[in-house]
């Protein structure tokens, strides 16, 4: 007779260190009935949290994955379960060495202290069996350490079971998931079914097959890294526990080599990429050792064994130090490199947990159960929200094929602008070969082909002359070019036509519609048909969940925009919100409609020229909406603008939209009209602006107020954030969102340098800058203001030092830049009285 419940409030599915963390923060935040299952034994089932490498570094360039690790850390150390070592990222190649500089602004802006860069005879004294001869430096984290996951895994579940409110049942299959009018009902397993409309995936690489059971997508694939041991060690024998120095990551070889007790542990993500499904993955009666310790392929770790020789030759080298265990080991890669997370968009009430690391496994599980019950986590996890996949990046081949391409960048040197090469032209505009024959440069978003600039303007850069910056720095000049900015001066003296094929685009309609869009925005939607609103998408702490256009074009009809890489996660929060009753439904147009922009000073007279209707200032305002006759083509007009200058967004169906922009590009010729590429729609004209972008200033964790973005008034309707919203305007803010200007670029070799952003803001004798929050101030934006002659960062800044005139600096590899706060709050630094984009 099963001894499971045949009611739950919520089954986790997966004892490694994410499903017990998991269970446990739900239970600590009140749940009861929750139930833990695995098939395997505790308190090692057979996944990867059994053998993955238990050592944490602490920095990593993602602020969100640095924040998941450090609240991991923070738990481990509480559960007793971590020994702090400290780790060296060691580099053997100048590029690296530069890289490490990169290293030590992330700690700088996510407030990781201490940290240092240490020379080659700074890394041997700390580590003395390295060979420093053959590296340049190191960056030193005496934060780092290495921790008992399993133990961790058993305390949390422990302390969940005392407390009453969670079940564990250990060697239980679940064998299907039931699912009735799109949301969870039922798990059935080996031991029984139970009841249950929250389930929560964390089963690592079976993630996949698990969700399969209730009709959902996990994008990951089991992959294999490579690990040894070997020893004994003499240098080791008289160590006193597991770890006694610092971890070294050898990153130029992809390889980290650790002490464990009596050995040295050798791993590596250099070998070539080794994929599974996650059906390759043997059931545990089956497993030599585990499940997800595979047998060790020998030749694709020879060039290893060479570089681990080469760095740490008194231990390879002797003949006394064998190898004592060698697994291919199974972890879960994703397509972009990020977790899993939150409420499959798929069936509602399924959560994933996936890809999680024991790096960051007990921040995940509590930031996971703060958002299934508070409806938001304190770590903002856009990045990680499951909901964000587009569809193709859903399939096997494409999460095999970004999977295999990313692995080997585990300790890569990635440029923040750094494109992906595989399965590209996937998604492409109805304009694209035209875009080719313009030489455009393409950057993906969402699947889409986005040119960023255009070779075709490379006369722009004589007529511009001096107004265009040049970069000479290898760094800053990737992924970048000039055009950008001239192009950018062009579309401010004539007029420019931009591809906005990657917008996501989804109606609201029906007699509930209106409810429904005011429920999850701050803006007032009940505006005259034939009107856009701009408005910011809040989360339940007043934080900013997005920010997107809806336009009104009819009493129940409202069709929202908002940006490719947002677009599916704010589908689904829309639909989420949608009345029960039904009378509001949601339609997803994204790949039925195309949109291109046009603006500049001469964008008005380009579509006169090209449209008979009334498109003059007084015929057509600033913030209207409504069709017009382009040609034969029909086009959805929306006055508005992300460049600050006169214009239109311009919809039409996609097939028409290679018509819509032959007859602009003819009708803009004799006006001057350019190509230009999103690196002006989404840099400098959005910052010469001042305009704020979601992922950058506008996260959960900053406000409305903060981000200087609150209206005189507030609607009377409710909508989600507005009892915090309503707070935050009675308060003074912590923080203030601020723009400043680079006063001098020339770095200490006389070259000049250039700000990428995510660098941290300084005072200018060098002192972080830190909130009443604990938050530190660093550059959310960063990129050229051609039209103003300056380079704009953007940054959240504590009151005392929001001050207009105030001399900062910014730290930019390894060096400090006086900077000048130019303004504070949303004012433009170009066109602050905005004539131009209402005249």
């Amino acid at each position: 007779m099963s001894n499971l419940p045949a009611h739950a409030r919520a089954v986790v599915i997966g004892c490694g260190i994410v499903g017990n963390s998991v269970a446990y923060h739900l239970c600590r935040l009140g749940w009861r009935d929750v139930v833990l299952i695995d098939k395997g034994p505790l308190p090692n089932p057979g996944g990867s949290t059994g053998h993955a490498s238990n050592f944490i570094f602490l920095v990593d360039h993602s602020k969100e994955m640095t924040a998941l690790t450090v609240e991991s850390v923070n738990q481990y150390k509480e559960m007793g379960v971590f020994t702090q070592s400290g780790g060296i990222e060691v580099a053997r190649t100048s590029e690296r060495m530069q890289e490490l500089t990169r290293r030590m602004v992330s700690a700088a802006s996510w407030g990781i202290e201490p940290v240092s860069l240490v020379s080659p005879a700074g890394v041997k004294d700390l580590v003395p069996f390295i060979n420093d001869s053959i590296i340049l430096g190191g960056f030193y984290t005496p934060g780092v350490g290495v921790v008992d996951s399993l133990r961790a895994g058993t305390i949390m579940r422990e302390r969940a079971q005392a407390s009453g409110a969670l079940m564990v049942a250990a060697k239980t299959e679940v064998l299907g998931i039931d699912v009735d009018h799109g949301r969870v009902r039922c798990v059935r397993t080996t031991a029984g079914d139970v009841e249950a409309e929250t389930v929560v995936i964390t089963c690592g690489v079976w993630s996949p097959r698990v969700a399969r059971m209730a009709g959902a997508r996990i994008p990951l694939t089991p992959a294999v890294h490579q690990m040894i041991d070997v020893g004994p060690v003499p240098r080791f024998a008289g160590a006193k526990g597991d770890i006694e120095v610092p971890i070294v990551r050898d990153m130029d070889t992809n390889m980290y080599e650790r002490q464990a007790g009596g050995d040295l542990e050798i791993g590596s993500y250099a070998h070539r990429p080794i994929l599974y499904d996650p059906e390759d993955i043997p059931p545990i009666e089956r497993a030599a050792l585990s499940p997800t310790e595979f047998p060790f392929t020998q030749p694709d770790f020879e060039l290893q064994m060479q570089h681990a020789l080469e760095l740490v030759p008194e231990i390879v080298s002797d003949e006394r130090v064998g190898v004592k265990y060698a697994i291919n080991g199974i972890l879960s890669l994703t397509p972009d490199g990020m977790p899993v997370l939150g409420e499959s968009p798929d069936v509602r009430g399924l959560w994933s947990a996936a890809a999680v690391w024991v790096k960051e496994g007990p921040g995940t599980g509590k930031a996971l159960a703060e958002w299934m019950v508070h409806g938001q986590s304190e770590i903002d996890l856009h990045s990680s929200d499951i909901a964000r996949f587009h569809e193709h990046q859903k399939t096997r081949t494409h999460v095999r094929a970004r999977a295999a391409e990313g692995f080997n960048k585990t300790y890569g040197i990635v440029h923040p602008s750094e494109q992906w090469a595989s399965n590209r032209d996937v998604r492409l505009a109805p304009f694209h070969q035209r875009e080719r024959e313009l030489g455009a440069t393409f950057f993906e978003a969402a699947g889409w082909e986005r040119p960023m600039w255009y070779e075709s303007n490379g006369p722009l850069l004589d007529e511009f002359g001096d107004r265009v910056t040049r970069r000479t720095a290898e760094w800053e000049s990737r992924w970048w070019s000039p055009l950008i900015n001239a192009e950018h001066l062009a579309m401010r003296e004539r007029a420019g036509l931009f591809d906005l094929s990657a917008f996501a685009i989804f109606d609201i309609t029906g007699p509930g519609a209106l409810a429904a869009v005011q429920k999850v925005t701050l803006r007032q939607m009940d505006v005259p048909v034939g009107r856009n609103v701009y408005t910011p998408v809040l989360s339940h702490n007043g934080g900013f969940k997005s920010d997107l256009t809806i336009m009104r074009l009819g009493e129940e009809h409202f069709r929202v925009v908002t940006g490719g890489a947002s677009g599916m996660s704010d589908k689904k929060w829309f639909a989420d919100h949608l009345p029960a009753n039904g009378t509001a439904q949601l339609f997803d147009l994204t790949t039925a409609m195309t949109t291109v922009g046009l603006w500049g000073p001469r964008a008005r007279d380009i579509l006169a020229s090209a449209t008979g209707d009334d498109v003059s200032n007084e015929g057509f305002k600033f913030g209207a909406c409504r069709t017009i006759d382009v040609g034969t083509v029909r086009v959805l007009a929306s006055r508005i603008s992300y460049v600050g200058d006169l214009g239109w967004e311009l919809y039409v169906p996609i097939e028409q939209g290679l018509k819509l922009w032959d007859l602009l590009w003819e009708a803009g010729r004799p006006f001057g009209l350019v190509p230009c590429g999103i690196g002006v729609y989404g840099t400098t004209g959005r910052l010469e602006k001042c305009y704020r972008a979601h992922g950058n200033e506008l996260e959960t964790e900053y406000n409305v107020v903060e981000a200087g973005m609150q209206a005189p008034r507030v609607k009377s309707e409710d909508f989600v954030g507005k009892e915090a919203h309503l707070r935050h305007r009675e308060e003074a803010p912590a923080a203030i969102l601020c723009t400043l200007t680079v006063d001098d670029h020339r770095s200490k070799s006389g070259e000049k340098r250039y700000m990428l952003g995510r660098e941290p803001i300084l005072t200018h004798d060098g002192a972080p800058i830190v909130d009443s929050r604990g938050r530190h101030s660093y550059v959310t934006s960063a990129g050229a203001g051609p039209s103003v002659g300056k380079h704009i960062l953007m940054s959240y800044l504590p009151p005392e030092h929001a001050v207009t005139g105030q001399r900062l600096a910014v730290q930019y590899m390894g060096e400090r830049y006086p900077v000048t706060l130019a303004v504070v709050g949303s004012a433009p630094l170009f066109d602050p009285e905005n004539t131009r984009i209402r005249s």
